[in-house]
């Protein structure tokens, strides 16, 4: 095991509430228990998640760290006993359970991925949650597959993007909602087929409409709400619909007809809180089918701005105005 420090600078949660409370501290450097490897964090993504956590609606699961951050990139700065692919002085990427938003940061060696070929530390920072939840959201429970079409909803956000890219390197035919004509044009740009402006008017009609009556084959919605329902109706018969958010709330009445009639499944996730070993799994697949296609240069994250570490509170403000296209990144 390296030598490391015993303090470091983290953005801690102050208190519930509005981007104010975030606000750099000391804490003790961590320590890797067997299985265990901490990075020396280059780059944090900020995520969704993040924001709803320090408002106080998304505690992080027992045992992980009460610090804010599910992704980092950086170099190995010590390996626990058991560790035996990553050594001090690796460059790699993770998911964690929470503890992104730090100098250091520990995670589950099965988590770690290397930093793919032609990427910097910003940029890879930007991959392990987005490109974890796609793959697992879109292709192994949606079961997205060439020739089908998916609507992603959100398309100008950090997941939404990646689905763009991951969809169509795979295969599929793209549609998107998105809600401004600048939004729509950069999801055009990242390979969308078609992208629908949801303040200028129904999308319900253009998805319709841009199927020819039949509907996509799987949608992606981090929206929940008025959405359900109209995803319903909006997808094709054998449909799957792939719930990963509800910015618009999660309680809503529904006519469940549609679901039988057109044999519609209707699932959904959450990556943080399964455990380290389904999310290795989940790891392995995206290093197995995804890493190639970075390395190749076929997909590449979009990173819509930095703010240093100290900067959260800014960070978290711009994510909050939904105006980004891509991803927030902290860099340390």
């Amino acid at each position: 095991m390296s030598q490391l420090p015993d303090a470091m600078t983290a953005i801690a949660i102050s208190r519930p509430g509005g981007p104010e409370v975030l606000v750099p501290e000391r804490r003790p450097v961590p320590r890797p228990g067997e299985s265990e490897i901490v990075i020396r964090v280059a780059a944090a993504g900020v995520n969704r998640p993040d924001v709803f956590q320090r408002a106080g609606s998304y505690p992080p699961p027992k045992g992980a760290s009460d610090l804010p951050g599910l992704e980092v990139a950086g170099e190995v700065a010590a390996v626990g006993a058991a560790v035996t692919r990553w050594r001090p002085g690796d460059k790699v990427c993770a998911l964690t359970p929470g503890g992104g938003y730090a100098e250091y940061a520990l995670v589950d060696a099965s988590n770690a991925l290397p930093v793919p070929a032609g990427l910097d530390m910003i940029h890879a920072a930007a991959l392990p949650e987005t490109f974890f939840t796609v793959w697992h959201n879109l292709f192994q429970r949606g079961r997205l597959a060439e020739g089908e079409t998916v609507l992603i909803h959100g398309g100008s956000s950090g997941i939404g993007t990646t689905a763009i890219m991951l969809a169509k390197a795979f295969g599929a035919t793209v549609i998107v909602t998105a809600g401004s004509p600048e939004k729509c044009d950069a999801c055009r740009k990242l390979g969308a087929d078609i992208a629908i402006d949801y303040k200028a008017g129904d999308w319900l009609p253009a998805v319709k409409e841009a199927t020819q009556g039949r509907g996509p084959d799987v949608i992606l919605d981090m929206v929940g709400g008025s959405y359900i329902a109209r995803n319903y109706e909006a997808a094709a018969f054998d449909g799957r619909i792939v719930s990963i958010a509800f910015l618009e709330g999660s309680k809503v009445e529904i006519d469940f007809v549609r679901l039988m009639t057109k044999r519609l499944t209707h699932t959904g996730s959450t990556l943080r809180a399964q455990s380290t070993a389904a999310k290795a799994v989940i790891a392995r697949a995206v290093e197995d089918k995804v890493w190639p296609l970075l390395a190749a240069g076929r997909c590449r994250p979009l990173v819509h701005a930095t703010f240093p570490l100290a900067e959260a509170a800014a960070a978290h403000a711009l994510m909050e105005t939904s105006s980004h296209i891509g991803k927030i990144v902290l860099t340390v």
